[in-house]
């Protein structure tokens, strides 16, 4: 693994605990020779992830859609900013840049950029790892939520697997390492994606 992938808010939230653990997170990453990819921005989390992570010396590459670049405030520090035409954009070349993906605490988009790489490997296009960095119990209702559709059987127990889930960087880092996708096989022609 070279480049992690970390989806988070653009604002900070209600909770310093959120801003402390998107930093320490970003320093991990360049502790461990781990580069950063994300949206590129110099706002909220984003912008705390980055600065983590270029602090400790870390390669960070941004990806921000040009109709963002100013709302978001494009960081101006970075190894790499990439901007492009679309969120859709944006995300393919997440994927093309980074070996796993992270969702820090965000609202709507974190979800649904998290979601979308989570639909992508029970398709099998790519056997990278998806986690959750539980700061703060942010996340315990959604873990709940992916957990029903387990038991109402709109998710096979084995794609459930896909997702780690852990309050702890360290750990989460960790178990990616060792990550080893439950999905064998590619049910879907990626083509068109």
């Amino acid at each position: 693994m070279n480049r992690v992938c970390v989806y988070c808010g653009s604002r900070p939230g209600d909770d310093p605990a959120f801003v402390d653990a998107a930093e320490a997170f970003g320093r991990l990453l360049a502790d461990r020779g781990l580069g950063l990819v994300y949206g590129g921005g110099d706002v909220g989390l984003m912008g705390a992830v980055a600065d983590g992570a270029l602090d400790a010396g870390g390669e960070v590459f941004g990806v921000i859609p040009e109709s963002l670049a100013e709302r978001e405030v494009a960081h101006e520090r970075l190894t790499e900013l990439h901007v492009v035409d679309s969120m859709h954009t944006r995300k393919r070349r997440f994927a093309e840049l980074a070996d796993g993906f992270v969702a820090l605490p965000g609202g709507f988009g974190t979800l649904e950029e998290l979601v979308e790489m989570l639909t992508w490997a029970q398709l099998g296009f790519h056997t990278d790892p998806c986690g959750l960095l539980n700061v703060a119990g942010y996340y315990d209702g959604l873990v709940s939520f992916f957990d029903a559709q387990v038991a109402a059987g709109f998710v096979e127990p084995a794609h459930r697997q896909l997702l780690v889930v852990t309050d702890d960087p360290a750990t989460l880092l960790d178990r990616f390492a060792t990550y080893d996708s439950p999905v064998s096989e590619q049910l879907v022609d990626d083509t068109e994606l």
